[in-house]
């Protein structure tokens, strides 16, 4: 397993997304977790809202009665999105963060969270009541590293203005078919729907601050619209892929997340599958290196044009 390094710590490439994981059965689970680490998926992606909370229960009854494999893991949770009973809304009190993550690691049957996310941005945050949760969460070794998720960079400035933690991780939608972090660099001082800033150069951003960006929904196009492998509405781009596949003698699958992990921002890609077979095929993709023709060619077929 290809592994990247975030602030100075070995991590895979690789991250077993856990929205998905309720499907199973806890032999099933068990099964999908063991199959993870063999292939040095060691990273599990978890947040308290997923499955309303029975994804990180699904996942404690397996640490629960199999110890032993907490060590051998970094476990990922994310708090911050709050379910009310009339709306739900972003909510980055003291008091929630804190409340979220004993929830949390109640639920994993673990004392600690190797990183801790905040789930989309609060803009009614006070960064200096987050400081107090990061470090009352740090210093009761509850939570041991810090990031966000689905930022961007004045947002991370701001958080920085009072957070005494590095925020190590942003979490953020990226794939073959979903590229706005990349779309406005190629497209400066034009004039082209492309050249839109939606994110005030995140990408650069995180690469001059080592943050280390995880790439979710990395078979998705829009917002959960669907997958874009084997889909006929893209037929330029499955084309290409699928020549690359033959070539690297790997799956299409593979080749859409060795687009991502060719990238030199240090990225990790979280896959949310929970079928043990498409986990061997998948880790395959850290073994391909794409040449910067084969990254373009991609990139274009996806139906960007380049200025």
């Amino acid at each position: 397993m290809k592994t990247i390094t975030i602030k100075e710590k070995k991590a895979p490439a690789l991250i077993q997304g856990c929205m998905r994981i309720p499907s199973l059965d806890d032999h099933q689970l068990e099964e999908l977790i063991r199959v993870d680490l063999k292939h040095g998926i060691n990273f599990f992606d978890h947040a308290d809202i997923y499955g309303g909370g029975e994804s990180e229960k699904a996942f404690g009854r397996v640490l629960k009665k199999n110890p032993e494999l907490r060590d051998q893991m970094l476990i990922q949770s994310k708090c911050g999105i709050h379910q009310g009973e009339k709306i739900t809304y972003y909510d980055f009190s003291k008091e929630y963060i804190l409340s979220c993550v004993d929830q949390s690691l109640k639920n994993l049957e673990t004392d600690h969270l190797d990183y801790l996310l905040l789930h989309r941005p609060d803009a009614l945050m006070d960064p200096y009541e987050v400081n107090e949760a990061f470090d009352t969460l740090y210093k009761a070794g509850k939570v041991l590293h810090f990031g966000v998720s689905n930022q961007n960079p004045y947002q991370i400035e701001l958080m920085k203005q009072g957070v005494n933690y590095p925020l190590e991780i942003n979490q953020m939608q990226f794939s073959v078919m979903h590229t706005p972090m990349l779309d406005a660099g190629f497209n400066v001082n034009t004039k082209f729907e492309n050249g839109i800033d939606r994110d005030n150069g995140l990408i650069e951003y995180c690469r001059v601050h080592d943050i280390t960006i995880q790439c979710w929904s990395p078979f998705q196009y829009g917002m959960f619209e669907g997958v874009f492998l084997h889909n006929d509405k893209f037929p330029e781009v499955n084309k290409v892929i699928d020549d690359l596949a033959k070539k690297h003698q790997v799956t299409n699958s593979a080749i859409a997340l060795a687009w991502l992990l060719t990238h030199p921002a240090n990225m990790q890609v979280i896959v949310g599958t929970t079928n043990q077979h498409r986990i061997d095929e998948l880790a395959h993709a850290c073994e391909v290196k794409l040449t910067k023709e084969e990254w373009y060619h991609i990139y274009i077929a996806a139906g960007n044009l380049l200025p």
